[in-house]
């Protein structure tokens, strides 16, 4: 759970109102009033939710199909500029809560009066947590009006996307104008609804004759007397997480870092010790390997003069260089094949033995036999007994009948 104190701002000339309440929606102090200062004297630890007066800030609703905060942002300007009568320059869209219906609750407010109120709450020492409409302090109730009367002002919600406050107006005038009553009303041909009504004793009693009529008209009104004044009822319902942080964008909270990293300032250090001790490891192996290379290129280069004294060429590639040496030696440099097939063969002939080997050759890795047998169907058996080690690959190459027997010539290589 946690507390604040709420302030409610009004013209810079006159004096405020705080009040401590908590985040469960309970009332936790009376009403106090006074300057800026005094009520920052009585803050202590407690965050701060500022609240500014409604009538510079219009509430409204928009459809942003967007889910990112960035796009959206983005394109709020551009979906409500033509309901604006000020540059969107100028304005500070604020977002809120996205309703059943898909549509997102907006704040829009003039961006000199932003920077007006943060300064006084910063001039008084006040960091707010939190920067509202004071008619967020109105809850939205579905299927129900909703008003509150103070002084000349009237804050309104139908409980849906309709929001608005007005100066020097009754309570029926404002239904009036929401179409809620009169002859927009009677067009819709639906029935008039239920009205929830708060304000001070001096307001009911004011506005006692605007009750009677509105009864008259309306399925019910229900009148919540407030003997404490309107703020208490506004800070609880915001404390509670209902309405708009204005603080959002280029006035949201930025974040120190410093802070943050400071108990992991150590380990830090730690970690950026042994990434260096790291660091230079690798170097100091890596220059030992440049050494150990010069070294062994130093040792071929007097090996091979002593085989090839003419040869002076600087040596690139010592490994070609060897292989080229065998080679003119006469030294196979290829992979044993003819053994190991010769196995396989001799297997294949002996599974066999009605065929008969009548002459085989060798050349550059690959193997010609030629062979006798009393039927294709033998020569065919060779070949695959040959194949199915996986190692080489049989096929044959010809065959002749000559006689009773067939003459064949089946070669073998390598598989790959």
């Amino acid at each position: 759970m946690s507390e604040y104190v709420v302030i409610r701002l009004g013209a810079e000339d006159q004096p405020v109102q705080w009040v401590q309440v908590d985040s469960n929606g309970t009332r936790r102090s009376g009403t106090s009033t006074g300057s800026l200062e005094q009520a920052a004297a009585a803050v202590g630890d407690m965050s701060v939710i500022a609240l500014v007066p409604a009538l510079d800030v219009l509430l409204t609703s928009a459809n942003i199909p967007a889910r990112s905060t960035t796009k959206i942002r983005t394109a709020l300007p551009f979906a409500l500029e033509e309901n604006l009568a000020d540059d969107v320059e100028d304005l500070h869209f604020a977002i809120g809560d996205r309703q059943d219906n898909n549509r997102l609750l907006v704040a829009v407010v003039a961006d000199e009066k932003m920077s007006r109120w943060l300064q006084r709450l910063d001039e008084a020492g006040i960091e707010p947590a939190m920067l509202c409409a004071e008619n967020n302090g109105l809850a939205r109730i579905p299927g129900t009006m909703s008003i509150l009367v103070d002084d000349n002002g009237v804050m309104f919600n139908d409980g849906a996307d309709v929001e608005f406050s007005m100066q020097d107006v009754k309570p029926s005038d404002v239904l009036v104008i929401a179409g809620h009553l009169g002859e927009t009303q009677q067009e819709d041909g639906e029935n008039p609804g239920h009205l929830l009504v708060f304000c001070t004793p001096e307001q009911d009693e004011k506005l006692s004759h605007d009750w009677l009529a509105l009864r008259n008209e309306l399925h019910s009104v229900d009148v919540n007397v407030l003997p404490d004044g309107i703020l208490p009822k506004l800070a609880v319902t915001v404390a509670a997480g209902h309405g708009i942080n204005l603080l959002q964008g280029k006035y949201g909270k930025k974040t120190e870092y410093g802070p943050l990293l400071q108990p992991w300032k150590a380990t830090a250090v730690l970690l950026l010790g042994l990434a260096l001790v790291g660091i230079a490891m690798k170097g100091v192996a890596y220059n030992q390997l440049l050494r150990d290379e010069a070294s062994l290129r130093t040792q071929f280069n007097a090996e091979y003069r002593l085989l090839r004294p003419g040869d002076t060429r600087e040596i690139i590639d010592p490994v070609a260089t060897v292989e080229s040496l065998r080679r003119g030696a006469g030294v196979a440099t290829g992979p044993e094949v003819f053994l190991p097939s010769l196995q396989e063969l001799g297997a294949a002939l002996a599974a066999n033995s009605d065929a008969k080997l009548e002459a085989i050759s060798y050349r550059a890795g690959v193997i010609d036999l030629r062979l006798t047998a009393p039927d294709v169907a033998t020569l065919d058996r060779i070949q695959k007994a040959v194949s199915a080690s996986g190692r080489f690959q049989a096929s044959i190459q010809s065959t002749d009948q000559v006689a009773d027997k067939i003459n064949g010539r089946i070669q073998i290589r390598e598989t790959g």
